[in-house]
């Protein structure tokens, strides 16, 4: 038969220890919720300063340029006369359909649209 336990007494094992049980903060657990502090923001300095500078440069680059190329390629010859499809009639019929040309066209609009709002958005405070 087991004993019943009050609030505040301690909880036993079958190992022989004992845990306390934690009192509950005051105002119950809602008030525990509504203290957390908001995100402190630190500023980068140094090293990291120019390390953040220099990524976000590479990404809204390689953005623009994947972008670009995603835009103009799908629409060249270079698109379906490669060797890599002259030996598969299906794939290439399948990859010079416009449908399939809109969509990478569509990807790379979306991939400058990506790289700009990065650059637009920059900001050097980190956020912990």
């Amino acid at each position: 038969m087991q004993d019943a336990q009050t609030p505040g007494s301690q909880a036993s094992s079958g190992s022989g220890l004992t845990t306390p049980s934690l009192p509950e903060p005051e105002g119950g657990p809602a008030t525990a919720r509504q203290t957390s502090e908001p995100p402190v923001e630190v500023r980068y300095t140094g090293f990291d300063l120019w390390l953040h500078r220099v990524t976000m440069l590479l990404l809204v680059f390689v953005c623009a340029v994947v972008g670009v190329l995603l835009v103009i390629m799908p629409w060249r010859p270079e698109w379906t006369d490669n060797h890599l499809l002259l030996s598969f009639p299906g794939l290439r019929a399948f990859v010079a359909s416009g449908f399939v040309r809109g969509i990478c066209s569509g990807l790379g609009l979306l991939d400058i649209w990506i790289g700009f709002w990065e650059a637009i958005h920059y900001h050097e405070i980190k956020h912990h």
